[in-house]
């Protein structure tokens, strides 16, 4: 995914109503902007970080910028805007770099399935294998205190009842005769591993446990992070304990 024109650098000021950001400019002038993320962004919203922003060329919107990556000072990069999650995932499958869900001949996304009236993110599909059913999700939650190891991730960062759902009906999908695979997208420099995260949702810990005794994949692939382009580039290790 590339960035025309190039991120540009602020400083940000502060997050409110899920949805706005304040920042200031290198000239110090202010400017409210979209934030596409409506989670706990924990880590991710430290005022004076570095906010990296879009700018849309649609007249129509209020907020013509859009904040995209958040820099710590730690220099550690993070994508906030979640829509970028899903994106990065068909980018990746489409051009390789998750070999996992190579062999695939049609890519299809927000599709109904299950049986709580859920969209999956991608379906692969082929004449010769069972469906493929993807969940993606964004992994930007960095503490190494909770484990004292060394870039270690975790998902969720807050109680998700939507993932727990998703997770349920991915077990439905396998239970049926389907392939499921939990797609964790790592859009967070610093992290290395990722795990559930027990300390904060012990349900759906528990839930991706048992998804995973059914036979539900768990992927786990870390982007890299630029002004100009993301892109997922690597696979890293997931540990569910």
């Amino acid at each position: 995914m590339h960035f025309n024109p190039p991120l540009e650098p602020a400083t940000l000021i502060k997050r409110y109503k899920r949805f706005l950001t304040d920042i200031k400019l290198p000239d110090g002038s202010e400017r409210t902007i979209h934030c596409a993320n409506t989670g706990a962004m924990t880590g991710c919203a430290t005022p004076g970080n570095t906010v990296w922003y879009s700018t849309s060329d649609n007249a129509k919107r209020k907020y013509p910028n859009s904040w995209e990556i958040s820099e710590t000072d730690k220099g550690h990069r993070i994508c906030v805007n979640t829509a970028r999650a899903n994106q990065l995932a068909v980018e990746a499958i489409e051009n390789g770099t998750i070999v996992e869900l190579l062999g695939y001949n049609a890519l299809r996304t927000e599709v109904k399935y299950g049986s709580e009236n859920s969209r999956i993110d991608i379906l692969l599909e082929d004449s010769e294998k069972p469906l493929c059913y993807i969940e993606v999700k964004s992994v930007t939650l960095l503490d190494e205190q909770e484990t004292s190891t060394k870039g270690q991730g975790f998902f969720p960062d807050a109680v998700t009842t939507r993932g727990q759902k998703h997770l349920r009906e991915l077990t439905e999908m396998v239970e049926s005769g389907n392939r499921a695979v939990l797609l964790f997208t790592v859009l967070h420099s610093g992290i290395e591993k990722v795990s559930a995260a027990h300390h904060i949702d012990a349900k759906y810990s528990l839930l991706l446990k048992q998804a995973q005794d059914a036979g539900v994949e768990v992927l786990c692939y870390k982007a890299e992070l630029s002004s100009t382009q993301i892109q997922l580039k690597q696979a890293v290790e997931f540990i569910n304990s």
